[in-house]
């Protein structure tokens, strides 16, 4: 097999699966990414405790189904929701200035 030193533009290969920045298709997709990203913070913060999606869901006062659409990235959890998640899996968010 020959290798290939081609080097890719990663922005313009976003704009070309997605569509530029600033538009509807790239938005959904950011949409999509991050409540992905999300779900798996939870997920895998929640199998680090040791927990069910059960527990959680009772420690936020929300239904099991919930949870598991959550980890799934099917919904983003607003923030007030996240912070509760995060909370009763005993960890923090920190807000930092960028670049810090």
């Amino acid at each position: 097999m020959k290798a290939t030193h081609d080097i890719t533009d990663i922005s313009l290969e976003m704009d070309n699966l997605y569509g530029k920045v600033g538009t509807p298709e790239r938005e959904q997709f950011r949409r999509e990414a991050y409540a992905y990203y999300m779900g798996q913070i939870v997920h895998d913060a929640r199998k680090n405790e040791k927990i069910t999606q059960e527990e959680l869901a009772n420690r936020i006062g929300a239904d099991k189904a919930y949870i598991s659409k959550i980890e799934k990235g099917v919904i983003e959890p607003g923030v007030g929701t996240f912070y509760r998640i995060i909370s009763a899996l005993g960890l923090r968010v920190e807000i930092v200035k960028a670049g810090c």
